[in-house]
């Protein structure tokens, strides 16, 4: 098998299983989880490329503009983290994994808003077949999934602001851990202030698990930016859906989230119209295949 789909297939794995990581540190407040990820990263990120012999590079590509750019992504990032960690702690794996299936059709959209992309007509049915399983699940719960919202939103516009962005996953993820690096270090440090601070008062496991925030970070991101040069964007993109469904079974099987016959109706409506865009998205790409010998 192709080493890139190994690549890809231990990336969207490892996301897909971190559910269960933030789990066990459930006992810790988000804000210092996060705290703790952004630093752990940068700092592991500045080893790999001290390692590498690439801080001349690095330094070399840093501009005024490249760092108001990655300041925004680092922030958007950050509240994704946040948003993320306090979802799983707080008994919503489920909904966490909807907006990851939400996220793609979200980040369609938003080339079509910002980028001036068009869309197909076909390609404009699971557009709307989504928004409508979202309003479905509106109705269900008797409010906006904000949850699964704000996390299609936050790694939406993410994705949007590093399309514009020109680093590679390395340094861009080191640029904008670094950029929220102090922010976090000076709030952890006033946790500890106030003695409010988990870090080496809740048990050698949690300190080791905290230490580990930044490796099972970077580990997944570096996996998947070596998948992205070995495998077709066409096979990224369908692989991508292995994280959020191992997050939906581990959030329904593992940790007996409830999953009642209703909310099924608006994860399938969304499920559904997943298949149909990609499903869509093959069908042309084929007929244009054979119309180009033929031209």
């Amino acid at each position: 098998m192709n080493k890139g789909i190994w690549y890809a297939l231990g990336a969207y794995a490892l996301w897909g299983i971190f559910p269960i990581y933030w789990k066990w540190l459930a006992h810790v407040p988000a804000l210092q989880l996060i705290g703790h990820r952004i630093i752990w990263s940068f700092l592991m990120l500045l080893v790999v490329i001290l390692a590498t012999k690439r801080w001349k590079a690095f330094r070399a590509i840093l501009s005024g503009r490249i760092l108001l750019v990655y300041l925004a992504a680092g922030l958007l990032l950050s509240t994704n983290w946040l948003i993320y960690v306090w979802a799983v702690n707080a008994d919503y794996i489920v909904e966490t994994s909807l907006g990851y299936f939400i996220n793609p059709l979200f980040s369609v959209v938003l080339g079509v808003v910002f980028l001036k992309e068009r869309l197909r007509l076909t390609q404009w049915l699971p557009v709307a077949i989504a928004a409508l399983g979202v309003l479905y699940l509106a109705f269900v719960y008797g409010s906006l999934p904000w949850i699964a919202l704000s996390l299609a939103a936050t790694f939406g516009i993410y994705g949007l602001v590093k399309k514009v962005a020109s680093l590679g996953s390395l340094f861009g993820l080191t640029l904008e851990t670094g950029l929220v690096f102090l922010p976090a270090l000076v709030y952890l440090i006033y946790s500890e202030v106030q003695r409010a601070g988990a870090f080496m008062h809740t048990g050698l496991r949690a300190d080791i698990l905290m230490l580990g925030a930044g490796l099972v970070t970077i580990v997944p991101l570096l996996l998947f930016a070596s998948a992205a040069k070995r495998i077709p964007l066409t096979m990224v993109g369908i692989m991508q859906y292995i994280a959020p469904t191992l997050q939906f079974l581990i959030g329904v099987l593992v940790f007996k989230e409830p999953f009642t016959s209703a909310k099924l109706v608006g994860f399938s409506m969304v499920w559904l119209a997943l298949v149909l865009f990609w499903g869509e998205g093959i069908v042309m790409r084929r007929a244009q295949g054979k119309a180009l010998p033929a031209a």
